[in-house]
């Protein structure tokens, strides 16, 4: 483990899923000590508000104590580099979110020479989960159990019911 090592794990985390999780499971093992950045999500469009966000991600980070959740708005770059991080966490579920993450890791390292880009991809089971996937099949009435922990479910599911009146 790299004990002396801060990462830093950015996302909207709308909602943190089980591969969000595993993740964070898996950093937690790695690093000495790790962030989870929820993004204020200024560019997208989110169903849950930054609080109820970070309760979520507080929730499923709560077995790791080395792992603490804060939030960010603005440049990823003013954040990491404000708490000393050395590396940034980004997951990679499949070859479609090579090409993104690839130019988005060569971009940071022109804003953050001395912080590196750390792909970490989650298990086997969660590959193909993304956020975007569960808010899709919640919204249609599809069951999202697999996905998401208990938890993230009952929000989503009250949240998309107090949506539709």
């Amino acid at each position: 483990m790299a004990e002396n090592v801060l990462a830093i794990y950015p996302g909207t985390f709308d909602p943190i899923t089980l591969g969000h999780e595993d993740i964070v499971r898996r950093a937690a093992q790695l690093f000495g000590r790790v962030i989870v950045a929820v993004a204020a999500g200024h560019h997208k469009k989110t169903l849950f508000s930054l609080e109820e966000r970070m309760e979520m991600v507080c929730e499923a980070c709560k077995p790791y104590p080395q792992v603490q959740v804060e939030s960010f708005s603005g440049l990823m770059r003013d954040f990491v580099v404000a708490r000393g991080g050395k590396a940034m966490l980004r997951g990679l579920r499949a070859v479609t979110d090579f090409d993104y993450e690839f130019q988005l890791a060569g971009m940071n390292r022109h804003l953050m020479p001395d912080v590196e880009t750390v792909f970490l991809t989650p298990s086997d089971k969660y590959q193909f989960i993304s956020s975007t996937f569960v808010r899709e099949i919640a919204s249609l009435g599809g069951e999202v159990d697999k996905f998401v922990s208990a938890n993230v479910q009952q929000r989503l599911t009250a949240k998309l019911a107090m949506q539709k009146g």
